[in-house]
């Protein structure tokens, strides 16, 4: 027994951590190509650029608002020096006071009637120039002050008391004080980003269209329709995968007209042979033994009938809009002249692009199958807008449901089977499932409401 190391146990959890990491960007990435694309182009460039704005914004209003507010502290400094040095006139302060809002343009009011500062103002919850400024003023004035930075829009009040009864009020910009113009960088990047994110769109759709044509080219050959005007377009690995699925057509293509004129071939040999033996037969005398060997001959003629038909699916048949409705009422019909209870529901114009003749032959089949186990068999059929939608239901006995993948088995005969064709050879659901895949869709069997079995025929329309 091989012994658990260490490094197993690691490469064991990276591969569960890295398994559970795609398992959730599948359940919460969009599913389609383009967006996913537009994701990975518009993620990486807004994370950039976010830790970008952040790192330039923080060093540009720290730095700035730093440089700003140590002028104005210092300003603020000078004017209250320049008042401790000079007379304690009313004279002296009005020039001190004009003095400073002409050269220095603080916006200065001195009030020396004996007033004090007012109760401390609420703090901003964060606030880089309310600390830096409080920070140098506290530094180089040395004085008590009051600064409240957000009550007047645009403006920065600081009140000092220069001396007892003398309050200096500066009442200045806040641009003189703290960074202002960093609404301009924002909105140059998010124009950038916009411009780029558009780029980007048109650029990624373009690319994805090719995919898409090629998708849609692929499903219609798929549906048996006709994809002659498809041409390689896009990228170099695009135009390659473009190019394979051309050449994959004509070769598949190819396949079927080789096989259809094979089929016709041996069916045409078969026939003969099979004709000169009714010839024969025809002029042994009427006794119990030429009987049987006719009842061999017509089996083996209504098996080889079956067997072509199955192997030429819908036989090149081309896919035109036609009248389901009508078409399942001409299959009612022709089975309830066998004694059968056969109705159907359908509403107006339910019309769908499908081969008629093998569309036709795939729903007689499955219909055929529920006539000869139930006495009552009802059809219906809803077009929803994206997949035709046929169900067949009867009352007969059913196939267990672990035995209803087998039955679609060619030749396969399951005792009192829902898979025989009326000559018995095991191919009618076979048949029928090979038509619908040939539409695009499929066929699935469960439980009817009647008590049988339920077959639901759905192509894409």
């Amino acid at each position: 027994m091989a012994a658990i190391t260490e490094d197993t146990v690691s490469g064991e959890t990276d591969r569960t951590f890295y398994y559970r990491f795609n398992r959730f960007l599948e359940r919460h990435l969009p599913e389609g190509l383009y967006r996913r694309s537009l994701i990975i182009v518009i993620a990486p460039m807004v994370l950039l650029q976010s830790i970008m704005a952040g790192i330039f914004m923080e060093r540009h209003w720290d730095n700035v608002t730093k440089a700003l507010s140590r002028s104005v502290a210092r300003e603020i400094a000078f004017v209250i020096d320049v008042y401790d040095t000079m007379p304690k006139t009313a004279e002296s302060l009005q020039k001190l006071e004009a003095m400073a809002n002409e050269k220095l343009a603080i916006g200065l009011k001195i009030d020396a009637t004996g007033g004090t500062l007012p109760p401390p103002a609420p703090k901003p919850f964060f606030s880089l120039l309310d600390r830096k400024l409080s920070q140098y003023v506290s530094r180089y004035a040395g004085k008590p002050f009051w600064l409240d930075t957000i009550g007047q829009s645009g403006y920065v009040d600081l009140r000092v008391q220069a001396d007892e009864g003398v309050i200096f009020r500066f009442l200045t910009r806040h641009d003189r004080a703290a960074a202002s113009n960093t609404h301009i960088f924002l909105l140059w990047m998010v124009g950038s980003s916009l411009v780029l994110l558009f780029v980007a769109i048109v650029f990624l759709r373009n690319q994805i269209r090719p995919i898409l044509q090629l998708a849609e080219a692929a499903q219609s050959f798929g549906m048996g329709r006709e994809v002659d005007d498809f041409q390689p377009r896009g990228a170099s690995e695009i135009r390659a995968a473009a190019e394979a699925f051309i050449n994959m057509k004509r070769r598949i293509e190819r396949h079927v007209e080789q096989r259809t004129a094979m089929l016709a071939g041996v069916s045409h040999d078969l026939r003969t042979i099979l004709t000169r033996f009714k010839l024969e037969l025809a002029f042994l005398p009427d006794d119990p033994k030429v009987r049987a060997l006719k009842e061999d001959v017509d089996e083996m003629q209504r098996m080889l009938e079956a067997y072509i038909a199955f192997v030429r699916g819908d036989g090149g048949e081309t896919v035109s809009d036609t009248d389901i409705g009508g078409l399942l009422e001409a299959i009612c019909d022709s089975l309830a002249r066998g004694g059968c209870e056969v109705s159907m529901r359908y509403g107006p114009n339910v019309t769908a692009p499908v081969k008629p003749i093998a569309f036709k032959r795939c729903i007689t089949n499955l219909a055929a199958n529920a006539t000869r186990f139930a006495d009552v068999v009802e059809l219906a059929v809803r077009n929803d807008g994206r997949y035709l939608h046929v169900t067949v239901d009867d009352n007969g006995p059913g196939i267990p449901v672990q035995k209803r993948k087998e039955v679609f088995r060619p030749f396969v005969r399951l005792d009192h089977a829902r898979n025989q064709d009326e000559i018995g050879t095991g191919l009618g659901l076979a048949i029928a499932r090979d038509i619908a895949q040939s539409h695009g869709g499929d066929i699935t069997l469960g439980d009817s409401k009647l008590g049988g079995l339920r077959v639901n025929v759905r192509l894409p329309v």
